[in-house]
C-alpha cells in the first residue's frame, strides 16, 4: 500500500510541476517561484539534494538525480536518466540526451527502428555548464569542469578541463600550473 501511495504522490507532484511550477517566474525575478519549483522537484525525482535551483521552463524526466546546490538552466530539456553533482551551475536552453535512435539496420527506415538503449549522462561536481550546450548519450563531465556556450558534447571530458565547440574539445585545464 504504501508504494501505491508514494507512486500517486510522486505522479501528483510531477503533473503539478508541469502544469503549474514550469511557468512560474524565473530566479531573478523571483527567489520564492524558485523554492516552490525545487519543492515540487525534491517530491518526484529519484534523488534531489538540498538549495536546489530548477529555472522556469525546465523539463527533466523523473529518474534524474540532482545534488545539493545545483541547478537547472532557464528552457532546459533534460531526457532521461541523467546524475548531475553538487554545485552545477546550468545555463538556459541545455539539452541532455541519455538516448538516440537506432539506426543500425539498413533495410528498415530509421524511424521504425526504436530507440537505443539509454546510457546516462554523468555530471561531476562544480561544473560550470554554458548556454545552449548539448550534451550526447552516455557522456561523463568530470570534477571541476567549465563547458563554453554552445557546445556539443560527444566525448566524455576529465577533471579541471575547460572545453568548447562542436564537437566540444579541451581548451586548456583549469588546475595548469597550480599545485
Amino acid at each position: 500500500m504504501k508504494k501505491i501511495f508514494t507512486k500517486v504522490k510522486r505522479s501528483f507532484f510531477r503533473r503539478l510541476y508541469f502544469k503549474v511550477g514550469i511557468k512560474l517566474p524565473s530566479s531573478v525575478q523571483s527567489p520564492r517561484a524558485q523554492k516552490i519549483r525545487g519543492w515540487m522537484t525534491s517530491k518526484f525525482v529519484e534523488k534531489c539534494g538540498s538549495n536546489i535551483n530548477i529555472e522556469r521552463g525546465a523539463k527533466f524526466n523523473p529518474t534524474i538525480h540532482i545534488g545539493n546546490n545545483s541547478g537547472i538552466g532557464v528552457n532546459c530539456y533534460i531526457s532521461g536518466r541523467t546524475y548531475i553533482g553538487n554545485d552545477v551551475m546550468m545555463g538556459p536552453e541545455c539539452i541532455l540526451y541519455s538516448y538516440s535512435h537506432a539506426h543500425d539496420r539498413l533495410d528498415i527506415p530509421m524511424s521504425e527502428q526504436g530507440f537505443e538503449e539509454e546510457t546516462p549522462i554523468h555530471i561531476g561536481d562544480d561544473v560550470w555548464i554554458g548556454a545552449r550546450v548539448i550534451m550526447l548519450p552516455g557522456v561523463k563531465i568530470g570534477n571541476h569542469v567549465i563547458i563554453g556556450a554552445g557546445s556539443i558534447v560527444t566525448k566524455d571530458i576529465p577533471d579541471y578541463a575547460i572545453v568548447g565547440g562542436s564537437p566540444a574539445k579541451i581548451i586548456r585545464m583549469r588546475n595548469e600550473g597550480r599545485p
